[in-house]
């Protein structure tokens, strides 16, 4: 019939970002975007907004530098929520959006967005220890994803633990914990 059938490429276009106080994710989202030929809106959070800016003032020399148009990336510069409500309604401008965040940012560009999205609503945070790992650094490591946060979107909610390591880790992670008030 005349059918080709293989793997290609498409950009979606103009992808809105909206995501909490993570400065990096200007820089990783500005250049997953580009990588994959998309040009992109970024809108972060309000406790980061000048580490946001001069993060993208960055990403625009380098575009400069390599001739390609500093429009491809642009940050919204106000720390005003009625930004994200506005920019949700911009269909004829933006092509796709994708929340990064807490259940309530997903819920509200859910409730809000005039636009399709690409969204994760309930994740599940692994931390694995393998039977080969630094067990000191792991049971820190384990520590710090469980506790040093509860509300975010990166806080642990599985730990794995290889067989062969369990009896010295979990008793050493169960004193850590419960002492932090966590549930077991």
């Amino acid at each position: 019939s005349g059918i080709k059938v293989g793997r290609m490429r498409v950009p979606l276009g103009v992808v809105g970002i909206i995501y909490e106080s993570r400065p990096n994710v200007t820089a990783d989202a500005a250049a997953l975007c580009l990588k994959s030929g998309n040009a992109c809106i970024l809108r972060g959070g309000s406790e980061s907004v000048h580490s946001n800016l001069a993060i993208a003032a960055c990403v625009a020399e380098g575009l400069r530098a390599a001739a390609l148009p500093e429009a491809a990336v642009q940050v919204v510069a106000t720390p005003d929520r009625a930004a994200v409500g506005e920019l949700l309604t911009m269909n004829e401008y933006v092509d796709i959006v994708v929340p990064r965040g807490g259940k309530s940012l997903i819920e509200r560009v859910m409730a809000e967005s005039r636009i399709p999205m690409i969204k994760h609503l309930d994740g599940v945070c692994h931390v694995y220890i393998d039977d080969c790992a630094d067990l000191d650094k792991a049971v820190r490591i384990a520590d710090n994803a469980k506790t040093q946060r509860y509300g975010t979107c990166n806080t642990m909610e599985t730990l794995l633990v290889a067989q062969s390591v369990a009896a010295a880790v979990l008793p050493r992670l169960a004193k850590i914990y419960l002492a932090k008030g966590v549930e077991l």
